[in-house]
């Protein structure tokens, strides 16, 4: 219960006004305790919100529904949502492996992002607060927005500006996200390719079914994060920093939802398909 403020407040307000001056300093205390209350819960309310500290169970929930959000929003950037991109975002979802309710609160949180009025910067700011600031998590998040964002192919000067914003309000640099925008860009042609971690894959049985191109090596190193004349140490330790980041277990140990295991899964395979690709054609052990 928050009463500090009301008990502050009722006190100088007897000392300096008598019975009024308590009245009013009953009421500038509970606003006080209000505010107060809102800083320490920022999803709390009187119905239906979180009570205490917020369960994982919840926070995972509010990172669920901001992912797609911030996905709608990203997609009403260019003006008019085509079907093609609520296609896209539906295939996000089934990759997911969403169940029927879990599909119905996504395409809800994606129409809420399509809103004029969707206030970004305090989706963003609950985003932080929910994961608690963690790198990986507002990185997932962030890859997320730029996979969907990229997955026609190309990317409207519009919606780059729009991530722009959103890397920014989760804390990232606008290098930062040029990078991350390289290496989805890379990620989209390696997978077009037939190496992505959804698709019928090249590589089976520890073995690439056809020879790759000189353009699919150079896709898997810029996934990887590094030149293509990084030797085997450089490659290694790009490799094991993004599959550090990237584990799908730690991220739902961390906060991740279950729901979205899947395309961390995903992420998780495209990077260990890269990482495989070029082992084998420079002889890295």
């Amino acid at each position: 219960m928050h009463y500090f403020g009301k008990l502050i407040g009722v006190l100088f307000g007897t000392m300096f006004g008598g019975f009024l001056g308590a009245l009013i300093g009953l009421y500038l205390g509970h606003r006080f305790d209000r505010a107060r209350a809102r800083a320490n819960h920022p999803f709390g309310g009187t119905s239906g919100g979180y009570r205490g500290t917020a369960s994982q169970q919840q926070r995972q929930g509010e990172f669920f529904k901001a992912t797609f959000a911030v996905m709608g929003h990203v997609a009403k950037s260019k003006g008019q949502v085509t079907r093609q991109e609520i296609e896209l975002a539906s295939n996000i979802m089934q990759r997911m492996r969403l169940d029927p309710e879990q599909t119905s609160a996504a395409q809800a949180a994606f129409r809420d992002g399509k809103e004029s009025d969707f206030p970004l910067d305090e989706i963003l700011q609950k985003v932080r607060t929910v994961t608690a600031g963690r790198y990986d998590l507002l990185q997932f998040f962030l890859e997320v927005q730029v996979s969907a964002a990229f997955a026609d192919g190309s990317l409207d000067p519009k919606e780059r500006a729009i991530l722009h914003t959103i890397a920014q309000g989760l804390g990232f640099s606008a290098a930062q996200l040029e990078q991350r925008l390289r290496m989805q860009e890379a990620a989209f042609r390696f997978q077009q390719g037939g190496f992505g971690g959804h698709h019928q894959g090249q590589y089976q049985g520890g073995q690439w079914q056809q020879a790759p191109s000189a353009n699919q090596l150079k896709d898997a190193f810029e996934l990887i994060g590094v030149s293509e004349d990084a030797d085997s140490r450089e490659v290694k330790r790009a490799y094991r920093k993004l599959m550090n980041e990237h584990h799908p277990d730690k991220l739902v140990a961390k906060g991740l939802p279950p729901e979205m295991m899947e395309m961390a899964k995903e992420k998780a395979q495209e990077i260990q398909n890269a990482y495989d690709l070029i082992k084998k054609e420079k002889g890295f052990k």
